[in-house]
């Protein structure tokens, strides 16, 4: 049994469709939680209040940030640390490197420890980490622990001057009983993706890889769940392609609609790649929730996706860019539903036994007691 703490999280986004994996967090770490959230740092308390109480700080806050374009802003720092002094709180667990970062000062200020979760762009992308690179090397001194989703991540965190024996590697996680074993052994020849249609995630890639398939196998057809700025692209892609009937673009579903689409699919296909801002992936939830349905997943080498699926077991990955080789993994898995459902099975247990939810939480809760228990002990 977790012991009784207060545990403040802060996130940058007050809900975000694709941020499933920080709902996980705080609805499963243990202790007595607060969310705070508004940005790198948190402009709004659990209650949705603001953090600077003050007119005359707000307008101080807004000022520096706005025109001056400041990353310590004192009056900000202040009103951090009067909150996490005010509700006790033991233990500051911070979504994002950009947040961890910029919420160190008023940690160090409160003696109260910070655990990090770093979930991608925040390591990659170099206009980011550059911008924070001096809050960085701050937080990198002063925070208790650093989480990567991926071995990949881990290996850079180290490389950027976080602590080794401070960087632990742990996934997010999927909840296995929400996302049960599906029964795909009567799928049709249908391909499935749910994600942002960002750069890094490659949509058009995809779809080129798709028409290819096409070809060989004219009755297979290809889902493309969520939105994003590279929609309208892959969208006007599909139709020089000739595709319009072939693929569907769904725009945002909600979870519930999405495991009812798994049902009837052959397998997940997602073609991430690195953008040429030097941003990458984490480990996609997207990927692990096909998975644990049972639906092997044809994806490329990237970040932790390398260890997620394991290629010709689990499913198949191909080099960034590979759009040739992905067409052909598909078409392996369009002429053999009997694969499928075997990858598929192999896929789920690969779940259970490695990212199983309660076990990545576990870990987190696991992290955050050791940084309150070592505070105690300076």
């Amino acid at each position: 049994m977790s012991q009784a703490y207060n545990l403040c999280i802060i996130k940058p986004n007050k809900s975000a469709f694709s941020e499933t994996f920080i709902q996980a967090h705080i609805d499963g770490l243990a202790g007595n939680k607060k969310v705070l959230y508004g940005g790198a740092f948190p402009v709004f308390d659990h209650e949705g209040k603001t953090l600077i109480r003050s007119k005359l700080g707000l307008l101080s806050y807004l000022i520096q940030k706005r025109i001056f374009k400041r990353k310590n802003i004192k009056v900000r720092t202040c009103a951090l640390y009067k909150y996490l002094k005010e509700h006790k709180i033991d233990a500051v667990f911070a979504e994002y490197g950009m947040v961890g970062a910029s919420v160190t000062e008023a940690c160090k200020l409160a003696g109260v420890p910070l655990i990090i979760h770093f979930h991608g762009a925040d390591v990659y992308h170099r206009d980011t980490v550059a911008e924070y690179a001096e809050l960085y090397q701050d937080a990198f001194k002063y925070a208790s622990a650093f989480i990567a989703v991926s071995i990949d991540m881990a290996a850079t965190l180290k490389e950027m001057g976080a602590p080794a024996d401070k960087v632990f590697t742990a996934s997010c996680g999927v909840d296995t009983a929400a996302f049960p074993l599906l029964d795909t052994s009567a799928s049709a020849k249908d391909f499935l993706f749910v994600g942002r249609f960002v750069e890094k995630k490659s949509p058009q890639s995809l779809v080129k890889a798709f028409k290819i398939l096409q070809e060989k196998h004219p009755d297979a057809r290809l889902w493309m769940v969520g939105g994003g700025p590279l929609f309208d692209e892959t969208r006007e892609l599909i139709a020089d392609l000739g595709l319009n009937e072939q693929v569907t673009l769904t725009g945002v579903l909600k979870p519930e609609e999405i495991r009812t689409l798994m049902k009837t699919m052959r397998a997940f296909v997602q073609h991430s790649v690195t953008a040429a801002n030097g941003d990458k992936e984490g480990t996609p939830v997207t990927v692990l929730e096909a998975s644990s349905s049972g639906l092997p997943v044809i994806s490329t080498r990237h970040s932790g996706i390398k260890e997620a699926v394991i290629d010709g077991e689990t499913g198949f990955l191909v080099d960034e860019y590979n759009i040739t080789g992905m067409a052909e993994r598909m078409s392996t898995l369009a002429e053999s539903v009997e694969l499928s459902v075997q990858m598929g099975k192999a896929a789920r247990n690969h779940m259970i036994n490695n990212y199983d939810i309660h076990m990545r939480i576990a870990l987190l809760d696991h992290i955050i007691q050791s940084s309150i228990s070592n505070n105690k002990i300076k």
